[in-house]
């Protein structure tokens, strides 16, 4: 290696700076999609604002389940008793046509759209799977995937000592990855990280016997119960543990 590589810099000279490690990386991407989500004590002071920011107000919940519940409706009253499915044309465009419609609501209020445009491509996506294979039950299986990534996700932050929640709670506070040198946080975001891994262990659990017995109606309603319903109180437990480690700023 040639001195140039080490000596201090002069004026004029460039000093490339080092790539930051995978760990910060990860922390900084997740902290900053937290932050867009209005998970941002900068902003909310109570765990409610917080909550209630990072689902998206009642547009938020609207879109999240009114598309769902619209298919699982529809395709319910509709089901032929000799083949046991719905109407998946009617379900499923009622279902599409909600998640433009909210789309195209963001856009036209200016408001940022990408939940809003995630979920008419997750719901288009699962509608064509049903389409082509002419089950119900598929609209779901995008879903599946999901949370087996997520949850295995969680699952191995923890087991590596490096957990998604303490990644993106060190860099939300300002800490960056200082909190690995803190027990006490080490341990907490390590069973936060694991429990996020249990609920969509538990998703997948309760949901794909549902799946392979082709019973619709109990799986959309499952799954619509197993979302905001649990996603919500998790995130308030998530966010007051965070909240009850991070440092105290001084008034």
């Amino acid at each position: 290696m040639s001195d140039d590589a080490t000596r201090p810099a002069s004026d004029g000279d460039r000093v490339p700076l080092e790539p930051p490690s995978a760990a910060d990386s990860v922390g900084a991407a997740l902290g900053n999609a937290a932050r867009r989500a209005g998970l941002d004590p900068a902003k909310h002071g109570s765990t409610g604002a917080a909550v209630w920011s990072a689902m998206g107000g009642v547009r938020g919940i609207l879109e999240s389940v009114l598309p769902s519940l619209a298919f699982v409706v529809l395709f319910t009253l509709t089901i032929d008793p000799e083949t046991r499915q719905g109407n998946l044309w009617l379900s499923l465009g009622v279902s599409v046509g909600l998640a433009v419609v909210f789309t195209l609501a963001r856009l036209i209020a200016k408001s940022p759209p990408s939940a809003a445009i995630g979920g008419l491509l997750a719901t288009a996506g699962a509608a064509v799977l049903a389409l082509v294979t002419g089950r119900g039950q598929d609209n779901f299986v995008f879903g599946f995937f999901t949370n087996g990534a997520y949850g295995t996700a969680f699952l191995v932050s923890a087991l590596i000592g490096w957990p998604l929640i303490g990644l993106a709670a060190g860099y939300l506070l300002g800490e960056g990855t200082r909190w690995r040198a803190d027990r006490r946080k080490r341990l907490a975001y390590t069973w936060l990280s694991l429990a996020w891994a249990a609920l969509f262990a538990a998703r997948l659990a309760v949901q794909l016997p549902l799946y392979f017995a082709g019973d619709v109606t109990a799986l959309g309603t499952l799954k619509i119960v197993m979302g905001l319903p649990l996603f919500a109180p998790m995130l308030a437990v998530t966010w007051l543990v965070v909240r009850s480690l991070s440092p105290r700023r001084e008034s």
